[in-house]
């Protein structure tokens, strides 16, 4: 049996957390649950991790990190409405296809807002440095366009709150966003739209 580096152990450690948290939230998420999905001990996860606040921080920076990497894979080398299509069709395609990364984003803002309202800063100020460097990335490409930009992220934040709830692609409730041109829908999910007016 091979035996794991410490940084390989992180990263399973990550992606178990991502997964737990995920589901269970910040607060509903034990590290014990954690450890046992990796499988190693609790003294071992606290060797790589001091606690789990910095399970937690591991996690969501990975979180804002890939979605940031989504958009920036999808816009090179494009701009205007060919990278705001590509962008808006690429993430749809992430949350479709990985669900937990849309659930871990949604369990970070929960997250941020209670620790905010318990005056812990340190959630807020490490996922609002994400949230910047997703506007950043997304702000070139729509042509450093502060309206475009805004809007872009809104109807994302939409998508977000409309994919948690359990709205499936095509209903009618994302009519509002195809219209706009902020996403395209498939053939298929047209139908299924047309099928729920």
């Amino acid at each position: 049996m091979v035996r794991m580096s410490a940084e390989e152990r992180r990263e399973s450690v990550i992606r178990a957390a991502t997964s737990e948290f995920a589901r269970g939230g910040y607060h509903g998420t034990s590290t014990e649950t954690i450890a046992k999905r990796v499988g190693v001990s609790q003294p071992y996860l606290f060797r790589l991790f001091p606690g789990k606040k910095a399970i937690f921080l591991a996690v969501a920076e990975r979180c804002l990190r890939d979605t940031r990497e989504v958009f920036e894979k999808a816009s090179e080398g494009l701009r205007g409405e060919e990278a705001l299509h590509a962008m808006a069709e690429a993430y749809s395609q992430l949350i479709a296809d990985q669900p937990e990364k849309l659930q871990m984003q949604l369990q970070v803002y929960v997250t941020v807002a209670a620790a905010e309202a318990a005056g812990d800063h340190e959630f807020g100020e490490m996922v609002r440095k994400g949230w910047l460097e997703i506007w950043d990335t997304v702000h070139l490409p729509l042509g450093a366009d502060i309206g475009e930009t805004t809007t872009f992220l809104a109807y994302g934040m939409l998508i977000n709150t409309l994919v948690g709830m359990g709205f499936p692609p095509g209903h009618r409730v994302y009519g509002g966003i195809y219209e706009s041109g902020q996403a395209k829908p498939s053939r298929k999910d047209a139908d299924a739209q047309d099928a729920d007016a």
